[in-house]
């Protein structure tokens, strides 16, 4: 993962020091008392479900191009999970859904960019073509028995996983 390293407060140009914040040291104004948090991006999707298939995308961009995931994203900011699941769902697949629950919450520890907390729903679908987004090479059920051997993100096995055991490796 790259680690940008603030070295000036982004609210008066001071340089940062490093203080204690209850326990942690962080990057902190000296001037104004700004304290840098290294805090994880949220990130919604969804899981849908076609009979025994599950929905997948194959990343057209990095990190990890050509891999397959679950149609997801982090969220915009003022958006809520769900709105960003569904959202993310349609910009990827051409597909609309109704979220029909939350399937569980993932820590992302293996995206370069950053760290990311990954809220993914269940779906059914309401309308709309399957077809891949201009960030998709491709969109694509997939029985849980035969799932694709590369999937982008640790996060996206483990929910994979837990969709249908021993499934994904």
């Amino acid at each position: 993962m790259s680690r940008y390293v603030f070295r000036f407060c982004p609210r008066c140009a001071t340089r940062l020091v490093s203080r204690d914040d209850h326990g942690s040291p962080r990057p902190t104004c000296p001037s104004c008392g700004y304290i840098h948090y290294r805090n994880p991006a949220p990130a919604a999707g969804v899981i849908l479900m076609r009979g025994p298939e599950v929905l997948l995308v194959r990343r057209r961009f990095e990190p990890r191009a050509g891999a397959w995931c679950l149609p997801a994203g982090f969220l915009e900011y003022g958006e809520s999970p769900e709105r960003c699941a569904v959202r993310e769902l349609r910009e990827e697949t051409g597909l609309k859904a109704r979220l029909t629950g939350l399937f569980g919450v993932y820590a992302g520890f293996d995206d370069p960019r950053v760290r990311a907390v990954l809220v993914l729903y269940t779906a059914e679908r309401i309308a709309g073509r399957l077809k891949p987004g201009d960030d998709a090479l491709s969109a694509k059920y997939f029985p849980l028995t035969r799932l694709p051997r590369a999937i982008a993100f640790a996060a996206h096995r483990q929910a994979l996983r837990e969709l249908s055991p021993g499934a994904v490796r």
